[in-house]
């Protein structure tokens, strides 16, 4: 662990970035973004098209690349998704930063945002390292809770090799799940996109790059802020 905890919550500008009267913008920035990638223009152009038209900060910047899809990402994603219930008896592989980093910031009162495709995301982002914070215990927990209450048969931990401390992150998820009896397994990966793109289990990200390719997913994240005691806010940009 490192000496010093550390948050995964809210960035110091994120009160004035995100506030109310930014929204509308934040969401036009949305719609014409999606337009462009609906036309089949390459999505870092383009974002910075939009950004530089709304004169938009890095992390709006992100929070609109993050929340825009094209029309046909969001057919493709819809048909591939498969509901809650499935997961009963079911395996499941997990995008492991993905999925921890998101509930690391909903329960550090990190920004969250939903987007035209219905998945909720975070803005923080590892740089290839990854730290824990006061809040990864805790998202592990709530992770193996939510799994456990819709009756997942076995949940695979898929983390990224190169990224630093995942050796360390997969230790952790090991023992808290012999701990607590969860079935589950963790392993890296030098190319976890692919892998998840390419599995026939049921694959819990919210990823766009992996949904646009995935067979199956599920969009665990709105039912783990069902069961927060804690109130969230989720920008909704869609």
């Amino acid at each position: 662990m490192p000496h010093r905890q550390q948050h995964r919550g809210k960035h110091p500008e994120d009160n004035k970035l995100f506030a109310d009267d930014c929204l509308p913008v934040l969401r036009e920035a949305v719609a014409d973004l999606s337009l462009f990638l609906s036309k089949g223009y390459p999505p870092d152009p383009s974002l910075a098209l939009v950004g530089d038209h709304f004169q938009l900060d890095i992390r709006q910047r992100r929070a609109v690349g993050r929340a825009a899809c094209s029309d046909e990402a969001i057919e493709r994603r819809k048909a591939h998704r498969v509901p809650v219930e499935t997961l009963k008896g079911s395996r499941v592989i997990i995008d492991g930063y993905n999925f921890l980093i998101m509930i690391e910031s909903l329960l550090g009162g990190g920004i969250l945002i939903r987007g035209r495709d219905g998945c909720v995301r975070d803005l923080a982002s590892i740089h290839g390292s990854y730290r824990y914070v006061e809040e990864t215990v805790p998202a592990i927990d709530l992770a193996g809770r939510v799994l456990r209450l819709f009756g997942v048969g076995h949940a695979e931990w898929l983390l990224d090799a190169p990224v630093s401390n995942s050796g360390r992150l997969k230790s952790l998820l090991l023992d808290q799940a012999a701990e607590r009896g969860w079935a589950w397994d963790a392993r890296l990966s030098r190319n976890v996109d692919a892998v998840l793109a390419q599995s026939r289990e049921i694959v819990v990200t919210s990823d766009g790059w992996i949904l646009d390719r995935a067979q199956r997913w599920v969009n665990l994240a709105d039912h783990l802020v069902e069961r927060l005691k804690q109130p969230v806010r989720i920008l909704n940009l869609a």
